[in-house]
């Protein structure tokens, strides 16, 4: 929108009165508010007359969020990728209605995941488009058509990413499309879509959904083209009872499912890694103990990177029990040293396991530095990480190991153990994944001495 400077900068209703465009564009009123910061606007609401107040507040425009309003700039889709209640049905149904006005006699097509999805949320759902619809500007909906017909001539098309050959044919100067990471079919329904948007000058897609780690959704965030607004449950905290997100919170905190469905994160699936995401969900056991073994497993840094940290114990039943991630990111030894030491005590630990492949006696000087008489292990690793992770994945697949709470970091980093070697996880190099590995090594799988590529040192 270009620079502003002296009284123009300094007062919000000279700015909003004077920066007029954008993209060679007029802008409205609304449009210059909302581009103002929140305080900025305070200050310009209570300058206008009350008629005036009173229809900029209720605006959409005025209520929602800047990751909810359209991006300015040269844009074919935009994506909006957010956690459940973040208020994306809103956002689009909003963004289908301005389109609609603004560009008479228009075609949109409303693709959802079924035709039920379609009707029963983009379409009456209390944020679709007849919950958001303007005084004046209803549109009527034409069952047997499938068709949704607004006062101007402008027309939305229903379509259901079931049957994907219904795209077929007809074409759209704009689109959107709901949860397409739910879709059944998903591919087949982008591509006849995408290639019937050739109606207008700038056909334009909008695509709401809670990530899942779906090819298309990956192929679109590298899409040049592609705006993407993200967002989490969290941030439309304002129109959500405060229990409900307390229930989140418990219930899911840092679970691969809250992470994705809450927070909005897209968790990438691999194939071929040693753990899955639905595999480490389906190991969580909230009220672990009491225990007969407690290790933890030390990968120290080799270079840049942190320091691996793994508490895990074993329960009279011969189960193990992942019970903390106190990985640190310091290479600092007195650092990671006391990382370790602290770790020790909290949980009783009866050993630790440290790897000394590029430390040497370095790393049980560093941690015997600490003043304590540690419990020390050392060992050599003598095949690669993910060679070393492969019984252990073994030990989860059979419901013998446990976690207690959720850990994304060391869980983003065992989901990037390719089986047969590498890996394509978070950094480089996954040490908490391989402090994991050591201490299951130690309390499951048998003596130390007699298991290739673990050797005891001391």
């Amino acid at each position: 929108m270009g620079g502003l400077s002296g009284d123009v900068a300094g007062n919000p209703v000279i700015k909003v009165n004077t920066v007029i465009k954008a993209n060679g564009r007029a802008l409205s009123l609304m449009e210059r508010l909302v581009r103002l910061p929140q305080r900025e606007r305070e200050v310009v609401l209570q300058s206008l007359p009350e008629a005036a107040r009173l229809d900029a507040i209720s605006d959409w425009r005025w209520q929602a969020r800047p990751s909810q309003v359209a991006p300015d700039g040269d844009w074919s889709i935009w994506l909006i990728m957010a956690g459940r209640g973040f208020g994306k049905t809103r956002a689009g149904a909003e963004w289908v209605t301005e389109m609609a006005l603004t560009r008479p006699g228009c075609r949109i097509a409303l693709v959802g995941a079924t035709a039920h999805d379609v009707q029963s949320v983009m379409l009456e759902g209390e944020s679709g488009l007849r919950g958001v619809a303007r005084h004046g500007f209803a549109p009527i909906y034409k069952a047997s058509r499938k068709e949704l017909h607004w006062p101007n001539g402008s027309m939305g098309c229903l379509f259901s990413a079931v049957e994907p050959d219904s795209l077929r044919g007809p074409q759209f100067d704009f689109a959107w499309c709901d949860e397409i990471a739910a879709w059944p079919k998903p591919k087949a329904a982008w591509d006849n879509l995408r290639l019937g948007m050739r109606l207008g000058e700038r056909p334009q897609v909008v695509v709401t959904t809670t990530p899942r780690p779906l090819h298309l959704l990956q192929q679109l965030l590298q899409d040049p083209m592609v705006r993407v607004s993200r967002g989490s449950t969290y941030d439309n905290r304002a129109n959500l009872p405060a229990t409900y997100l307390g229930d989140l919170q418990a219930s899911y905190g840092q679970t691969a499912l809250g992470r994705q469905e809450v927070m909005g994160e897209l968790l990438e699936s691999r194939e071929g890694t040693l753990w899955s995401r639905d595999g480490i969900e389906a190991c969580r056991m909230v009220h672990p103990g009491p225990f007969r073994r407690v290790v933890i497993g030390v990968d120290p840094p080799a270079g840049p990177g942190g320091c691996g940290i793994v508490v895990v114990a074993l329960d009279a039943g011969g189960v193990a029990h992942v019970l903390a991630d106190a990985s640190v990111s310091a290479v600092s030894p007195d650092v990671w040293a006391a990382a370790v030491v602290s770790a020790w005590h909290r949980y009783d630990a009866d050993r630790i396991i440290a790897e000394i492949n590029n430390g040497g006696r370095m790393v049980e000087a560093c941690l015997r530095a600490q003043g304590h008489q540690l419990p020390i292990k050392t060992v050599v690793a003598t095949r690669g990480k993910s060679a070393r992770a492969e019984p252990v994945s073994v030990l989860y697949s059979s419901g013998q190991v446990k976690h207690a709470a959720a850990f994304p970091e060391l869980e983003d980093e065992m989901c990037g153990l390719l089986a047969g070697g590498g890996y394509v996880g978070p950094g480089q190099s996954p040490d908490r994944a391989d402090a994991l590995v050591w201490a299951l090594t130690e309390l499951m799988l048998a003596d130390a001495k007699a298991k290739p590529g673990l050797r005891a040192l001391v």
